[in-house]
Formats: structure tokens, sequence, C-alpha cells
């Protein structure tokens, strides 16, 4: 039984020591990071985006980031699925809002800017039944925010959980769209 707390002990001091030297959110270190998630809670399976970003870190624990994303949606008309894509490419700012002081676990918001394409139906206006679609494929531009909760696995990988919204115009359907998911992200 001692020698357990010595062993304990010793291993807590090595984990001490190696989490308080490691250096987190360094100004210059770049990032990239793979987020998914739903857009609704209909078939989140159905329903998705995928992110794939950059980041380089800035002073304070903030960060700028650059994205490229698609999220694909469905719609159903008269028991007909339509698919709703859109590719977008983002850019913006992270801020940090809260966290410990060793940055193990931070709270951040951000803001950015949304350029992209949608599409739907794959750009056929026409319906199996004969309906036609009066929404349109097109450009669409606009603002996103995200709250993001934050955590280290190691002092290279971090665990990110998102809450995102963005406002888009140009488009013919929703302009507001909500989105959750989680992701990691590897600091080079």
């Amino acid at each position: 039984m001692p020698m357990e707390r010595y062993i304990y002990m010793v291993l807590l001091i090595v984990l001490s020591i190696t989490t308080t030297s490691a250096q987190r959110m360094v100004p210059g270190q770049k990032g990239v990071e793979i987020t998914v998630g739903g857009l609704s809670m209909e078939e989140p399976t159905r329903n998705y985006y995928i992110h794939a970003a950059m980041t380089v870190n800035t002073r304070g624990g903030n960060y700028r980031i650059w994205a490229l994303e698609y999220m694909h949606q469905y719609y159903t008309h008269q028991g007909t699925d339509i698919p709703h894509e859109t590719y977008a490419s983002e850019g913006g700012y992270n801020f940090f809002l809260l966290g410990d002081r060793g940055r193990n676990v931070t709270l951040n918001a951000a803001l950015t800017g949304v350029v992209g394409y949608e599409a739907i139906n794959r750009g056929e206006g026409t319906l199996e039944d004969g309906s036609l679609l009066l929404d349109e494929d097109g450009f669409v531009f606009g603002a996103g925010g995200r709250l993001t909760l934050e955590t280290y696995l190691t002092d290279g990988l971090v665990l990110v959980l998102a809450g995102r919204c963005k406002a888009l115009f140009g488009t013919t359907l929703e302009q507001f769209r909500p989105s959750a998911g989680f992701g990691l992200r590897f600091n080079f």
C-alpha cells in the first residue's frame, strides 16, 4: 500500500510538471480543425455540415480562422426529398471569453464573414411529380457567429464543441441557419 502511494505521488508530480510547462495558444501557432455537426434535430445524419478550418493564434488566446464548409440538408415536398447543398468559405476572428489559467478549457466566440454557393435539387428546377421549384441556385453571402467550448486533450490536440448560426443573404430559403457540432483541432 505505501509503495502504491509513492508511485501515485511520483506520477502526479510528473504530470504536473509536464502540464505546467506546456505552451498553449502561443501567438503565431497554426492549427487545422475539422468539425462535423447537425443542422437540425430531425435526422441529423441527413442534415449535416462538414467544416475544415485553419487557425492562427494571436495574443490573449484569440485566433484568426479561415474555413471551407459543406452543408447538406433535405426538404420534403409531398413525400419527395429535395436536397439543398451549400458550399461556403468563411473567414473571421475568434475571441477568448473565459477559461482557466492554463487554457485547458476555454469558452470562445467568433464572428465571421461567409461567401458561398447553394444548389437546390442539384440544379433541377422540376420535381419528379412535375412540380416547379421557385427556389433557385445562386451565390450567397453573409455573416456567421459561433460559440465554442474547447479543451486540450494533449498539448497539440483540442476537442471543440461548437454552436453556430449563419445569416445568409442572396438565398431564397432560410436566412438564419443554426447548427451544432464537434470536432478536433491539431495545433502545429
